[in-house]
């Protein structure tokens, strides 16, 4: 590979990661021909775009970034792969149900919204993180639940006044 053919790898990455608010690093090494297709399979089915890096380009890229990866560089060792998302539990999601069936992917690191994690017992942590519209539907149901409570209170009651305050101080107790 020529220095501008690297030059133009580097600049590719470096796209990526700005263009990425979910990053995993993960090894896929071993994994036979069959493995590896139904890997990028499950990939291209949950949105994540899988790819084969070599370190030091990516390592590179890292550095000419706007953003701050803290240690995951530290993983850039052996054989790695990239997922790509738009939904910070998916790479994980996928990982941990291919792992149903094979040792690998392993988990080396991940970049989510700004947080760094490292390591493959995080594999756990990052399955559980909720996407965006979760923590907004949690949100909106919880919003939610006080306003139907004050809404059951007004027609329980009559629309009355004394009625309306009553039931609003018996739920406060």
């Amino acid at each position: 590979m020529t220095r501008e053919e690297k030059s133009q790898v580097i600049e590719e990455l470096t796209a990526q990661l700005a263009d990425n608010a979910n990053i995993y690093l993960a090894d896929i090494s071993g994994l036979n021909a069959v493995t590896t297709s139904d890997l990028r399979r499950a990939c291209f089915k949950a949105n994540i775009k899988l790819a084969i890096v070599k370190n030091t380009l990516l390592e590179k890229a890292m550095e000419a970034s706007d953003r701050e990866f803290g240690e995951l560089p530290t993983v850039l060792k052996g054989n790695t792969s990239v997922m790509y998302s738009e939904t910070g539990n998916a790479p994980a999601k996928v990982i941990k149900a291919f792992r149903k069936k094979s040792e690998k992917p392993l988990l080396k690191g991940a970049f989510i919204e700004e947080a760094v994690y490292i390591g493959d017992d995080q594999l756990d942590a990052l399955v559980d993180i909720k996407s965006r519209e979760e923590l907004i539907g949690d949100i909106i149901g919880l919003l939610q639940s006080p306003a139907k409570n004050v809404i059951s209170a007004l027609q329980s009651s009559g629309g009355k006044l004394s009625g309306i305050l009553k039931t609003l101080s018996q739920k406060e107790g």
